[in-house]
């Protein structure tokens, strides 16, 4: 981590961002089986290894900050190398009616996975959050992307709810969206 910079990202990083690969591979993926009153999580091996590879956001989703709050205003954070390149990226933005802080995107590069630079960039996000008053952190997360589960734990993050029906009709159909959130103490 320390030989790279961490600062709000701007005008000239968009192209940088956008071209980030945000793709992964996992030898797990979580089933998740529901009922009337309740739902349970499964970890399960898959052979071959799952690569997910995401599809290109459309030129008009891009920076949105949600289909609730598209004028919310959205923080961006970048973290650059001595080369100048982005190496990953964070995007929040604070829902005033709650006073919820919601994570809309973490990307690391590849190459730089595994060293803490998701965790720094969450960190920054989170008392970005803090300092506007935000109480808690949410975020969602496809339930075949295990490894940022995992990383997500990592952070205090805990499983709040799921939504089974939201990647229906997308590239994404047949995978349940899971809610995490953590509060964000003073």
């Amino acid at each position: 981590m320390s030989d790279l910079a961490y600062r709000v990202a701007g005008p000239d990083d968009q192209s940088a961002v956008a071209a980030l690969d945000d793709s992964f591979t996992t030898d797990y993926v979580y089933d998740v089986a529901g009922g009337d009153l309740g739902f349970g999580l499964r970890l399960v091996a898959v052979d071959p290894p799952l690569v997910k590879v995401f599809p290109a956001e459309d030129e008009d989703d891009a920076g949105d900050a949600g289909d609730d709050d598209p004028a919310a205003d959205v923080h961006e954070i970048v973290a650059v190398g001595t080369d100048g390149a982005v190496a990953g990226y964070v995007a929040v933005a604070v829902e005033e009616w709650n006073r919820r802080l919601v994570v809309h995107q973490v990307t690391v590069a590849p190459a730089h996975r595994g060293r803490g630079i998701g965790g720094e960039l969450m960190r920054r996000a989170l008392a970005y959050g803090r300092e506007r008053g935000a109480r808690t952190a949410w975020l969602e997360v496809t339930s075949v992307n295990v490894p940022a589960v995992r990383a997500y734990r990592r952070m205090g993050f805990r499983l709040c709810g799921l939504d089974t029906t939201l990647y229906t009709g997308t590239e994404s159909e047949g995978e349940t969206a899971l809610f995490m959130a953590r509060p964000l103490d003073r």
